[in-house]
């Protein structure tokens, strides 16, 4: 067939599907909704990948974390002293984390942490803030990066000397038109100078829900020795303290700058035992992924040892459940893409019927066009034509409504939705198809028409 033809069999196939717009939108519809389901879910698939990616990326890689827990013991009136003392724990501390260290193999670093809720107070604005004291394996562990100043050194680190590192948000908030590198600000009850400052750092509201994370933007950074001595030392409350606090005595510990009137009361116990652990969290970053669960397990047993069989800690492995969730995740985009494909295949299947049927409705026009010279080529490339301009046309529609349906997602659910121009290219690519699969056997059926009886045909 020369070109000349081919473009004339062109011209009376949009002819025909423009003489029938609204048989044509209709055959469409199938393939508009398939193509937009298949650009939809899986945008909405790509969104909660990659927030599932971004959720590893705080938590970070390979890390296995360490929480303490006030026990909650549960014990007859009779039980003797002696059991009591065996109870005792000296709750999570630095000393673990030498321990840890030490005693483990495969461990990458250690990252110790005494989180306090405190205030902030700078040119009479005055906002709850937490100070974090780590140590500088910290960012490392947890992908955090300098967007202006330096890290603290070693003898910062070593004498616990009044310096913070705080987040963006912070400096938005305190500093919003000067720069806050050697500025000076108030952190409860100590001023601490601003030696650095971290890039922003964007956490939905669902990531600090589903991993217990908070705003890390609004959180201020200091060496842990600082919060030790210029703060508070939980480490100093005494064992025969402690135990008095969990009777019917209270007792006060005093950091550098205030004091912290720890249980108390009148012996009713209503508040429950309090916060003894030096440090608030702990994160080891193993140098294998594979080693993740038995190091988790050996570490699990070292501090239940040296907590003298008390279980006052938890751990868990984020990164192992965020792969359990991507997992799962994957499973759902592998099904939402099979019902997308189901729904171009039911596009498919109406583009054949409508067009069969529409071969019976034109068969006088056809065995006109095969008495004057056209050749069954040009019923079968005619036909042809029309299947796959209205599948393509389906397919365009199809992009914008799947666009514009992802955003839609996204700005009225809340919902990340991340559209790749590699699912536009598929599912219009696969909505052509369709139209040219689908289209073949209503053009052989055609051109089998007998020029004769079309023509008797009524």
């Amino acid at each position: 067939m020369d070109k000349k033809n081919l473009l004339s069999n062109f011209y009376i196939a949009v002819e025909a599907v423009m003489a029938n717009q609204v048989r044509s939108l209709l055959t469409a519809l199938g393939i508009i909704f398939g193509v937009a389901a298949v650009i939809a879910m899986l945008a909405i698939g790509n969104g909660a990948q990659k927030e599932i990616l971004e959720q590893i990326e705080l938590v970070g890689v390979n890390n296995i974390i360490v929480q303490p827990v006030v026990e909650q013991t549960e014990q007859s009136l009779g039980e003797a002293e002696e059991e009591e003392k065996a109870k005792f724990s000296p709750g999570l501390k630095l000393l673990d984390v030498e321990s840890i260290g030490n005693g483990i193999p495969g461990i990458k670093k250690i990252s110790p942490e005494i989180l306090l809720e405190t205030y902030i107070i700078k040119n009479g604005i005055r906002r709850s803030s937490k100070l974090v004291g780590v140590e500088p394996a910290y960012f490392e562990v947890a992908n955090f990066q300098l967007n202006d100043g330096k890290m603290f050194s070693e003898m910062q680190l070593k004498k616990g000397a009044p310096v913070c590192i705080i987040g963006k948000g912070i400096q938005t908030k305190f500093f919003p038109q000067e720069n806050p590198i050697g500025k000076q600000i108030k952190v409860g009850t100590q001023w601490l100078e601003v030696v650095g400052v971290l890039k922003e750092r964007y956490i939905s509201d669902k990531a600090i829900s589903n991993l217990g994370i908070r705003d890390y933007n609004m959180d201020v950074y200091t060496p842990i020795q600082t919060v030790l001595i210029r703060y508070v030392n939980r480490d100093l409350v005494t064992g025969s303290g402690l135990k008095k606090n969990f009777g019917r005595g209270g007792m006060i510990f005093f950091g550098r700058g205030r004091g912290i009137s720890i249980g108390g009361g009148n012996g009713d116990d209503d508040e429950g035992p309090s916060n003894y652990h030096q440090i608030d969290r702990l994160v080891v970053q193993v140098d294998q992924s594979q080693k993740l669960s038995s190091t988790a397990e050996v570490l699990s047993r070292m501090l239940e040892r040296r907590h003298f069989g008390v279980v006052d800690f938890e751990i868990t492995i984020p990164e192992l459940l965020l792969k359990q969730q991507q997992r799962t995740q994957n499973i759902f985009n592998i099904v939402l893409a099979a019902i997308a494909a189901i729904s171009l295949l039911v596009g498919g299947i109406g583009i054949m019927n409508i067009m069969l049927a529409s071969v019976m409705e034109r068969i006088k026009e056809i065995g006109l066009r095969l008495s004057i010279g056209a050749k069954k080529i040009d019923i079968i490339t005619q036909f042809l034509f029309e299947a796959v301009l209205i599948s393509v046309t389906g397919g365009i529609v199809g992009v914008i409504l799947g666009i514009a349906l992802a955003y839609g997602v996204s700005s009225i659910a809340d919902f990340p939705t991340e559209i790749s121009f590699t699912s536009i290219v598929i599912s219009f690519g696969v909505a052509a198809t369709v139209g040219l699969v689908f289209g073949i056997t209503p053009a052989k059926r055609a051109a089998s028409q007998d020029p004769i009886t079309s023509l008797r045909h009524e």
